[in-house]
């Protein structure tokens, strides 16, 4: 048996919501015991001092596109494996709007398949709720499952016949399949770039209402009245819309909601002079609204925070910035981004911690997300207060669209463990 004692540890439990000095020995992958005492002994383990930082679970982000199939050159399960380990990520949920989408069970077990050979963490595929991702007709849901998806998904090509949607729905619900929608009110958002308001007149840029995402959240709320089913919003990013979540959840409609760390962490205001590594989709807020959903996060009406990786080559952001496509690489500044709102004084590690780790786990019924014993010894060591300067060129995906090039920020992952392997930091 291979045995593991993490020594001088900060344990950052997402479940008790603890912060405090601790030990973990791991054995066969697993967690076998927790410690109070920092140095226990354990005299068959390979001993590793963290010297007094931070241990916590691997981070599960759902919502990370990998271009394979059909657009390899943006990123590959190679380069987004190795940059989720950097970044502390021990399981990638991907998203489905590949070139093809994924919709069919043949092009699942390929992206199973490659996502087995070259990415060195945990890969969890999401499947298409309609065929093309075009709303029409909805996929074979059950076979998808069968065939290892652990979510469905149109990501933001909203179902606008809501005749299909219920349907899809109702048949999600009798498999107890997770739905994940994007609640953007799909003909008011066409075209936009920013969220409206003065700065976007200044700007002479098309905009969106933040009621745009309000109203895309009544609607699917509605339907999960009708249809019971299982349901997570993929980002929340506008004040407007947090009372209607607050309400769903009060009347016990099964509803979980996310958001990315990109809309915590930036407004509006830093699009700037047209920096178009800072369009993303939905378009960044007001700083008032980031400030609600900051709030939202910390009191856990949203539940979850990704990263919403969307690799773009140069190509795609060397545009006009009504051009540029959408979208930011985050694999890499996940933790160092969210670790803004721990140095803000805006949330504390554990919480912070069960919104990365615990409450993904939970919504996708995974053993990891937590530091109990028998739980998967997915693990990462950071030290929370190491500063650096970003540097994009430096970052291990193969597509650089990132908005922190050049940002200061605080935060390095020294090791990850998947299944108590080392897949990231010094030998």
């Amino acid at each position: 048996m291979t045995a593991t004692l993490f020594t001088n540890a900060r344990l950052i439990d997402p479940v008790a919501l603890t912060d405090g000095e601790g030990a973990i020995l791991v054995r066969d992958g697993k967690i076998a015991e927790i410690f109070e005492d920092a140095n226990p002994a354990a005299s068959d383990a390979t001993v590793i001092d963290c010297q007094g930082l931070c241990l916590a679970p691997g981070i599960i982000d759902i919502g990370v596109k990998v271009s394979e199939p059909g657009e390899r050159h943006k990123e590959s399960f190679r380069s987004a494996g190795r940059a989720a380990a950097a970044g502390g990520v021990t399981t990638i949920v991907t998203r489905p709007d590949t070139l093809p989408a994924i919709d069919t069970p043949e092009t699942l077990e390929f992206v199973e398949r490659r996502a087995q050979a070259d990415a060195p963490v945990h890969v969890l595929p999401m499947a298409a709720l309609t065929k093309g991702r075009q709303g029409r007709e909805m996929t074979e849901i059950g076979f998808l499952q069968d065939a290892g998806a652990v979510a469905f998904t149109d990501c933001d090509s909203v179902v606008t016949n809501t005749k299909v949607y219920a349907r899809a729905l109702t048949y999600a619900r009798s498999l107890d399949a997770l739905v994940i929608g994007h609640v953007q009110e799909p003909l008011l958002s066409d075209g936009a770039a920013v969220t409206s308001g003065k700065f976007a007149s200044l700007r002479g840029l098309p905009a969106v209402s933040p009621m745009a995402e309000r109203m895309g959240l009544d609607r699917d709320i509605s339907l999960l009245e009708m249809t019971g089913a299982r349901y997570h919003v993929d980002q929340i990013t506008t004040a407007r819309a947090l009372p209607a979540l607050e309400r769903a959840k009060r009347n016990g409609l099964r509803i979980t909601a996310g958001v990315g760390v990109h809309h915590l962490t930036l407004n509006e205001l830093d699009v700037a002079d047209y920096r178009t590594f800072f369009k993303l989709k939905p378009p960044l807020r007001s700083e008032e609204d980031r400030l609600a959903v900051v709030q939202a996060v910390a009191e856990g009406l949203i539940d979850i925070i990704c990263s919403m990786h969307t690799p773009q080559d140069e190509e795609s952001k060397r545009l006009p910035f009504e051009e540029a496509a959408s979208g930011a690489v985050g694999l890499e500044t996940l933790l160092p981004a969210a670790l803004r709102l721990y140095h803000a004084e805006m949330i504390d590690l554990p919480r912070l911690f069960r919104a990365l780790a615990l409450n993904p786990a939970r919504l996708l019924g995974l053993g990891g997300g937590r530091l109990s014993e028998g739980a998967p010894a997915d693990l990462i060591l950071f030290d929370p207060d190491a500063p650096f300067q970003l540097d994009r060129t430096s970052l291990l995906s193969k597509s650089k669209n990132t908005p922190f090039d050049g940002a200061r920020l605080q935060g390095k992952v020294i090791g990850t463990w998947v299944d108590g392997a080392k897949v990231w930091g010094a030998k």
